[in-house]
């Protein structure tokens, strides 16, 4: 994983609160040269551990309800390109079309193939090609809707030093994020305005204080957390 030069970055981040964490990272190098190798070896052996797992999601999506077995989102990554995400689809055709950019608890939009994938966090695993293709790592902050980052302040545009990712410590412990937003009345104002900040904190801690030997704990920490949840 290659961080560009200062010089380089798109003028977007190249501020005073950001200049912080880059110079953290830049010490780092190494460490994130060994994120990028881990993430693309793992990637690849889980793929190809888990291709009979696929074909039986794929084949219990589309009894299920109409619609495609994948579903692609637009969201922003690292310096901030825009990417498509991969997730298997949970929720019925044109869900994003009728509702709001987040989730929230007991949502009507979900399929009941889609509430069990979810409750496991299966619907990431098509994730493991974003990471493959370099637009995403196993840990490092959510990657988030356009709208949602046009929202972000001079610090939090620091998340966008590196790749988004799968998990993170902040997805953790916001895991119940759903129930939130259950009873909001605007579920994307509740989100952006006061959970979006609070997990910022973490996602920001976690860059200030990176290693990767914490990234492969957040991973441990994230299986334990989808068992706890069944």
């Amino acid at each position: 994983m290659r961080l560009k030069k200062w010089e380089d970055l798109p003028s977007n981040l190249k501020n005073d609160s950001v200049k912080k964490y880059y110079d953290i990272l830049y010490k780092k190098k190494f460490s994130l040269f060994a994120k990028r190798l881990f993430d693309i070896v793992v990637a690849v052996i889980t793929i190809i551990c888990l291709s009979p797992f696929f074909i039986f999601i794929s084949i219990a999506i589309k009894v299920d309800s109409k619609g495609s077995i994948m579903f692609r989102q637009v969201r922003v990554t690292q310096y901030g390109k825009i990417f498509k995400i991969y997730k298997f689809r949970t929720m019925v055709n044109g869900a994003d079309k009728i509702g709001t950019q987040v989730t929230t608890n007991n949502d009507a939009r979900i399929t009941r193939v889609g509430k069990v994938l979810r409750k496991l966090r299966f619907d990431e695993i098509p994730q493991l090609l974003n990471i493959i293709i370099g637009d995403m790592s196993f840990v490092g902050t959510r990657p988030e809707v356009e709208e949602y980052v046009k929202c972000y302040t001079d610090e939090m545009m620091a998340t966008l030093l590196l790749p988004a990712g799968v998990t993170s410590q902040a997805s953790i412990i916001y895991k119940d994020e759903e129930r939130l937003l259950a009873n909001a009345i605007d579920a994307d104002e509740i989100y952006v305005y006061n959970i979006l900040p609070e997990k910022m904190k973490y996602n920001l801690i976690s860059i200030e204080e990176y290693s990767f030997i914490d990234d492969i704990k957040t991973m441990v920490k994230t299986v334990v957390a989808v068992i706890k949840r069944r």
